[in-house]
């Protein structure tokens, strides 16, 4: 253990292992485990019986609670003990029972969480997966490996992720909903299996978006998910229309880029094709 930071405490009940970083401030509860890889930022605290291993790296001010496993082996059968990371980032919420693993060789070797997120009871980060910040996992969220989160989104509770699922940025997963298909920013995705039912309204509203930038999304999201033309025509037509709209690009690039999975679209929207 490197511990020559100030105000560091340490449980009598707790493990610590030699070599591990720990930050000025740090606490770390009763009957914890921190392996000899890890590193936790200025004032990480571990509540009790957190147990964290690999090269994890833990952002200040984080908070864990008991019963989670941080940095463990990835729950692939592919996994053959290559050396790989998990970095989570500052003032996080990591609350029981949460599970986070580090990548794996096939997916660039790195799971990655941003800071100011909020992982709630028994929710699931699997290997190689890229969670922006401010992002909210509900009790029991799984995400599959290799799925991309944008910031902000907000995961309702019971709510799977397929692997190399792509969620953009302010989008919303209604709980126990089964997500199999990308969803798109701003977007609201519900039910089992997931169907886009519109946009993220209320988050939207409630991060401060004008009333002008909410309408122009509304109708461009009409636009993109119409009857008529290819889905490739209708983001050209409504890159056209809203050419100054950042929000309305960021929807257009999302789905330019493209990823392993199909577009999630509305139930009663025919079959988005390009």
């Amino acid at each position: 253990m490197t511990n020559s930071a100030a105000g560091v405490t340490i449980h009598p009940h707790a493990v610590v292992e030699a070599g591990a970083r720990l930050g000025a401030g740090v606490t770390i509860g009763p009957f914890c485990h921190v392996g000899p890889d890890v590193m936790l930022g200025e004032g990480v605290r571990l509540v009790s019986h957190v147990a964290i291993s690999g090269d994890t790296h833990v952002g200040a001010r984080t908070r864990i609670f008991p019963f989670a496993s941080i940095g463990h082996e990835p729950q692939d059968l592919k996994f053959r003990g290559e050396k790989s990371t998990l970095r989570i980032g500052a003032d996080c919420t990591i609350r029981e029972g949460v599970t986070m693993n580090p990548g794996t060789e096939a997916g660039g070797l790195q799971t990655i969480v941003g800071d100011n997120c909020t992982f709630l009871a028994n929710s699931h980060v699997a290997h190689d997966c890229k969670v922006g910040s401010s992002v909210i996992l509900s009790n029991n969220v799984m995400l599959a490996g290799h799925t991309q989160v944008g910031s902000f989104a907000i995961l309702g509770g019971g709510a799977a992720v397929h692997q190399f699922v792509r969620i953009g940025e302010h989008a919303f997963i209604g709980g126990l909903a089964g997500v199999e298909n990308d969803v798109i920013p701003y977007g609201m995705a519900l039910g089992n299996r997931a169907a886009l039912a519109g946009l993220n309204l209320i988050g939207l509203k409630r991060r401060g978006f004008s009333r002008e930038a909410i309408h122009d999304l509304r109708r461009a999201y009409r636009l993109l998910f119409a009857a008529e033309g290819t889905l490739t025509e209708r983001v050209e037509d409504v890159a056209a229309e809203f050419a100054s709209h950042p929000q309305v690009h960021e929807i257009l690039d999302f789905i330019r880029d493209g990823g392993s999975r199909a577009l999630c679209t509305p139930r009663e929207s025919k079959e988005a094709s390009a």
